[in-house]
């Protein structure tokens, strides 16, 4: 019974991060425009979002969202501006070339930036612990094991960031690389356009109930 759960809410965590969004873009262009390692490096801070949101789903945010309607709008306008902000800062620099060295000149902090952008982008919608927070309720049985509460985030963890992870190893490549340098600009202007659209999209859903 308890590892038929464990089956069942990998199964629908790993049809959920599948799903094209915010962080698929995010990592995909990270990969092309940067490097494998900040495709990487990226992944490790979706990975590390997605613990987050599981961690705070078993500890029950939703009963506290629930309960604080005004805190969960909150959130979710913090989260589609923070996607706008993003997207505007893409959008600016589509028009910069740049050459497959690139990579090799970066510096440490960048990774850090890297690391920070890919877990504020996974943070950025509060919605997604709704949606764990849901699947739990569903699948998980009423008195949960303490096990669970460790295993079930390292499970998120590893979904997530292993399939970031393998985008990111795909798209780094040297083929997609030169692909994307090549229509750089255009790739970046939709990706900026995407997120700012998801953004709005978030708070314009907090603001319309």
């Amino acid at each position: 019974m308890l590892l038929s759960s464990l089956i069942a809410i990998a199964a629908v965590l790993m049809m959920g991060v599948m799903s094209p969004g915010p962080s698929f873009i995010y990592v995909a262009r990270n990969s092309l425009a940067h490097s494998r390692v900040h495709g990487l490096v990226t992944s490790l801070g979706m990975g590390v979002g997605a613990t987050t949101f599981a961690l705070m789903a078993m500890l029950g945010l939703q009963r506290v969202l629930n309960a604080v309607p005004e805190l969960y709008m909150a959130l979710k306008i913090a989260g589609g501006a923070y996607l706008i902000w993003m997207a505007v800062k893409i959008f600016r620099g589509a028009s910069q070339p740049l050459t497959l060295s690139l990579s090799h000149n970066d510096a440490p902090k960048g990774l850090w930036k890297t690391f920070r952008d890919g877990l504020f982008i996974q943070l950025s919608n509060p919605k997604t612990a709704i949606v764990f927070a849901s699947i739990f309720t569903a699948l998980l049985p009423a008195n949960i094991p303490t096990i669970f509460y460790y295993v079930i985030p390292l499970m998120s963890f590893v979904i997530d960031a292993g399939w970031y992870s393998l985008v990111a190893l795909l798209l780094s490549a040297e083929k997609p690389r030169r692909v994307y340098l090549r229509i750089k600009t255009a790739v970046d202007r939709t990706s900026a356009t995407v997120l700012s659209i998801l953004g709005i999209k978030l708070i314009y859903s907090s603001l319309v109930r």
